[in-house]
C-alpha cells in the first residue's frame, strides 16, 4: 500500500503540473485564438460577437490570469474543453471523441500486437541463442531502420496498386457512413490492415532485440540454473523463470508506447490519409486552433500518465523486489 500511495502522489503532482503548463503555454504565445479567428473572418463578425467569443474562451480582459486558471479547472473537471474554431465552433471534446476511436483501434492494436509478437520472438531467439533463429534479429532491425513514410509508400505501391489486396487510403470507403454492421466493420478492417501491418513491421525490431538481449542476460542468473538443475521442463523454465524476468524492462517502453497511442502515428495517418488524432493535431496546428490543440495535448498527457501507472502496477505485480525497494 505504501508503494501505491507514493506512486499515486507522484502521478497526481505530475498531472497537476502538466495541466497547469497546458493552461499557461497557449497564453504565452503571441496573440490568442480569438484574434486568429477574427483575422480570418474580417468584417464578418461584429465587435459585440468578438467580445462574446473572448468571454466564451475565458479571455475576458476583466478577469485576472488566476481567475482564468480557476475557471479552466472548473470547466475541465466538468468535461468542457472549449470550442474548436476550425470545426465550426464544435465542442473540442466531441471533435476529439470522433477521431480518438480510429487512432485507438488502429495504432493501439498494432502496438499491442508488435509488443507481444516481438517479445515472444525475442524470448525464443534468446533461449535458442546461436541457432538459425538469430537471423530474425538483423532482418527485423533492418525494417525498423527504414523511414516509416518510405515503408508506407512501398506497401501502398505493392499491396494496393500492384496486387490490389488492400485499399490505399482512408478509414473506410468513400460514400460509406459509420454504422454498426458487419459490412462496415469489414470495410474498416480492410482499410486498416495495411497501415497496421506497416506499424507492426516498423516497430517489431526494437521489441525483438530488446527481449533477446535481456533473455541472454537472465539465462546466466542462478535461479535459472537452479530451475534447470531441478529437472523442470524447458517450457516452464522459459515462461515462468526466464521470460517473466526478462520482460520487465520492456514494460516501461511498452507503457510509453501505449500512452503515445492516443497521440497517433502522425506520419502513418498522413501517408494513408487516416482520420486519427495525429492528423487532427496537425490540422489544428495549421489552423492555429488553440482550444483544439490544448484539448489534444491534455488528452495525450493524461493518457501517458495512465499508461505509466498501469506499467508500475504490472511491474510491481511481476517483480516483488520493486515493492520492497519502494517501501
Amino acid at each position: 500500500m505504501r508503494f501505491f500511495a507514493r506512486r499515486t502522489a507522484f502521478y497526481l503532482f505530475t498531472a497537476w503540473a502538466a495541466i497547469t503548463i497546458n493552461f499557461f503555454l497557449p497564453r504565452m504565445m503571441k496573440g490568442d485564438p480569438v484574434s486568429a479567428y477574427l483575422a480570418k473572418n474580417q468584417g464578418k463578425i461584429s465587435p459585440e460577437a468578438a467580445e462574446s467569443l473572448r468571454t466564451l474562451f475565458g479571455l475576458d480582459d476583466g478577469r485576472s490570469l488566476f481567475q482564468q486558471y480557476i475557471d479552466y479547472w472548473g470547466l475541465m473537471l466538468s468535461g468542457d474543453l472549449g470550442r474548436s474554431f476550425s470545426k465550426g465552433l464544435a465542442p473540442v471534446g466531441d471533435v476529439i471523441a470522433a477521431a480518438l476511436p480510429w487512432t485507438l483501434g488502429l495504432v493501439g492494436i498494432a502496438t499491442i500486437l508488435s509488443f507481444f509478437l516481438g517479445s515472444g520472438l525475442g524470448a525464443i531467439i534468446g533461449w535458442r541463442r546461436g541457432s538459425k533463429a538469430d537471423a530474425i534479429v538483423p532482418i527485423s532491425t533492418f525494417f525498423s531502420t527504414v523511414p516509416y513514410f518510405w515503408m508506407g509508400l512501398i506497401a501502398i505501391a505493392v499491396f494496393s496498386s500492384m496486387l490490389g489486396w488492400f485499399p490505399a487510403s482512408h478509414a473506410y470507403s468513400k460514400g460509406a457512413s459509420p454504422e454498426w454492421s458487419w459490412e462496415f466493420a469489414w470495410d474498416v478492417i480492410q482499410h486498416g490492415t495495411l497501415p497496421a501491418l506497416t506499424i507492426v513491421v516498423a516497430s517489431l525490431g526494437g521489441w525483438v532485440l530488446g527481449m533477446r538481449n535481456m533473455m541472454i542476460t537472465v539465462l546466466d542468473e542462478d535461479y535459472v540454473t537452479v530451475a534447470q538443475a531441478k529437472g523442470l521442463p524447458p517450457r516452464k523454465v522459459l515462461t515462468r523463470y526466464a521470460s517473466r524476468n526478462a520482460v520487465l524492462p520492456q514494460l516501461s517502453s511498452f507503457a510509453l508506447s501505449l500512452g503515445f497511442i492516443v497521440g497517433g502515428t502522425l506520419v502513418m495517418e498522413l501517408v494513408f490519409s487516416y482520420p486519427g488524432v495525429g492528423k487532427l493535431l496537425l490540422d489544428a496546428t495549421n489552423a492555429k486552433d488553440y482550444p483544439l490543440m490544448q484539448g489534444l495535448f491534455l488528452v495525450i498527457t493524461l493518457s501517458v500518465l495512465v499508461a505509466n501507472i498501469l506499467a508500475d502496477v504490472a511491474y510491481a505485480a511481476l517483480d516483488p523486489r520493486t515493492r520492497q525497494t519502494e517501501a
